[in-house]
Parts: structure tokens; C-alpha cells; sequence
């Protein structure tokens, strides 16, 4: 059967604010499914939607598929029970960055350390939303919010280095406003086998408008950012003629035609590098000393814990003499009580 993306639109009117980024990202998700029905030869039915607490947790309502909408932080354990126990559903997961990174990291962390075959989309807007402004653990050191009025004094997560120190296999960062890319990276994450993070820089109009204004401005987006394609060299800025090498165990950022600096100079990336290294450098870029880096950062091969424990199950099936619980319950040790 062949969807498009209103087969994927669920009756329910969308709830977001007007120019929330969510808007875009919902879109790109729509746009992707279709694609990906198509590539790997899925029905509607198979994909499930779950979600914590946040503005972002709303999307299962948007979605005409299935959907689970849990309880704050603890949407990756939904996940996680739902693909253990139906390994042919394709799962996917809206969380926030305050819902996946404060009180549900512990559940992130594990879920990609175990390499479960879900598909997470990180909404960032470095704030909470629905409870009206709080600072997040992605909010920039000295943010003024509702609960820190003379800036906070901590340091932010990086969802990619959380990723990557979790034996992360697959990483992708994304601006809302890029809805070619996102359906592009939607797509890479629902093939590949395990844990696929894709963290959403989303605009939340109303407590945190323009967080991530430096980069997203159609003016000088080419400029301040970098969109990475396997097998492609590094190359980025409006005129196609800025790059990036490797000097030394640091990445720099060089003008081609300037200093005998070629094309063939730049380094090419390798999303399949089973190697942390230039992919926790990638992560860590930062405006105004790089362009931050976007598109599919990482995705690497490695077993999965679903398939782990459907092999485990197969194999202690195989060798097991018990074959009905009136004899389960007979084995081992057991004692006749008088």
C-alpha cells in the first residue's frame, strides 16, 4: 500500500503555539513515515508513538498511528517494554529536553547503552514549556528564567556527548525549521537497528524565543552551521567555500583557495566510524569558533538488546526439559507441606 502524509494525520486539532517549532518537526515526522513504509515495507499499523509530559509529549495526538502518552520522564521505559514485547512494532519516542534529560535520564542513558531498537526525538528548546519557563538542563549557563531570575549557575547538557558516553550508535542533530533534512534523518533512523537519537533544536515562542537564533537565521545559517552527509567532505558557509581539517587532535576551520587548502584537503565524514573521537568533536562545535554541526553525526552497527533477548529466549527454549508450568512448578526444589 502506498501512504502519503495525510494517511498519517490524526482528527485532533494541534494544540502548539503558533510558531513553535514543534509545528515543523510534527510535519517533517508525517512527511517521513510515508518513506519509510515504502523502504522497508511497514503498513501503518505497525508504528506505536510514545511520549512523556512536555509540549512535545502532545504529538502522539497529532499522529494516526498508535500511541502511548506516559508519565513525566518515563516514556523510554514505555518504549522499551513495548519493542521487548512486540519486536515487529517500529517504536518512536517525542520527548523534551527536560522530560529525557532531568528526571527521565536515567532511562535514556540505559536505553541506549542497551541499544534497544527505538527511535527518540529529543525536542530541544533549552526551557520547559508547559510548566511556563523553567530552566532545563540544556538552558545555557547564566539564562534568566522563572526559576533562576539572576541566571542559572550550571552547566548544560550535550545530548550528543550524553549519547555518545552511553555507547550511543546513532546520533543526529537538526534545526525545526530544516523539514527537508528531518524527513531525510527521520528516514536514516527508522533503518537503522538500535537506538537512534535525533536531537530537534526547536523555538519555543513564548518563554524562550530566539534560543537558538545564532545559528537559525536564514542570513547566516549557511555560515554558522554545517550539514553532514556520510561519505561527503565538510563543507559548509553560502558560497560553499569554508571547510573543516584536522589540525593536530583539534578540528579547524579553513577557507578553501586560501593557504593551498583544496577540497581534497577537508576532511570527509565518516558517520560509520566505530571511533568516538571526530564524532565527539563534531558534537562538541560551537558558534562562533565553528558552525555547529548538523545532519546524521553518527550511526554505527552493534548488537541490540531486543534481539539479545529474543536469541536468549530461543536458545534457554531449545535446551529447556520443561514444557508446561505443572512441571515448571515441580522442578527444582520443592517441598511437600504436612
Amino acid at each position: 500500500m502506498t501512504y502519503t502524509a495525510q494517511d498519517f494525520k490524526s482528527n485532533q486539532e494541534v494544540r502548539w503555539c503558533p510558531g513553535c517549532g514543534d509545528h515543523a518537526v510534527l510535519a517533517s515526522l508525517q512527511r517521513a513515515l510515508p518513506e519509510v513504509c515504502e523502504a522497508l515495507g511497514y503498513t501503518k499499523e505497525r508504528f506505536v508513538l510514545v511520549s512523556g509530559i512536555g509540549c512535545s509529549s502532545r504529538l502522539p495526538y497529532y499522529m494516526n498511528t498508535f500511541g502511548f502518552h506516559s508519565i513525566h520522564g518515563r516514556a523510554t521505559a514505555i518504549s522499551t517494554g513495548i519493542k521487548v514485547a512486540n519486536p515487529t512494532l517500529t517504536v518512536w519516542q517525542a520527548t523534551g529536553d527536560g522530560d529525557a534529560l532531568a528526571i527521565g535520564g536515567n532511562h535514556f542513558i540505559h536505553a541506549i547503552r542497551r541499544n534497544i531498537d527505538i527511535n527518540i526525538i529529543l525536542f530541544n528548546n533549552q526551557i520547559y514549556g508547559l510548566t511556563k519557563g523553567q530552566y532545563s538542563p540544556t538552558s545555557k549557563l547564566g539564562a534568566i528564567t522563572k526559576t533562576s531570575p539572576y541566571g542559572t549557575v550550571e552547566h548544560p547538557f550535550t545530548p550528543g556527548a550524553l549519547v555518545l558516553g552511553s555507547r550511543g550508535t546513532f546520533f543526529a542533530r537538526s534545526l525545526d525549521s530544516e523539514l527537508k533534512l528531518n524527513q531525510e534523518i527521520f528516514v536514516a533512523a527508522a533503518k537503522h537497528d538500535g537506538t537512534a537519537v535525533t536531537e530537534m533544536l526547536v523555538n519555543c515562542v513564548i518563554f524562550n524565543d530566539g534560543a537558538h537564533a545564532t545559528i537559525s537565521d536564514r542570513e547566516y545559517r549557511a555560515d554558522r552551521t554545517i550539514v553532514l552527509r556520510h561519505g561527503e567532505p565538510m563543507i559548509f558557509g553560502k558560497e560553499r567555500d569554508k571547510g573543516l581539517i584536522l589540525d593536530g587532535q583539534k578540528l579547524k576551520v579553513v577557507k578553501i583557495g586560501e593557504n593551498g587548502i583544496t577540497e581534497k584537503d577537508l576532511l570527509v565524514h565518516d558517520a560509520r566510524c566505530q571511533e568516538t573521537g571526530i564524532h565527539s568533536l563534531l558534537i562538541e562545535m560551537k558558534y562562533p569558533d565553528y558552525p555547529v554541526a548538523l545532519g546524521i553525526i553518527r550511526d554505527v552497527k552493534d548488537m541490540t538488546y531486543d534481539d539479545n533477548v529474543r536469541d536468549q529466549l530461543l536458545e534457554v527454549k531449545a535446551k529447556s526439559t520443561i514444557t508446561c508450568m505443572d512441571e515448571l512448578l515441580h522442578s527444582g526444589a520443592t517441598w511437600e507441606v504436612k
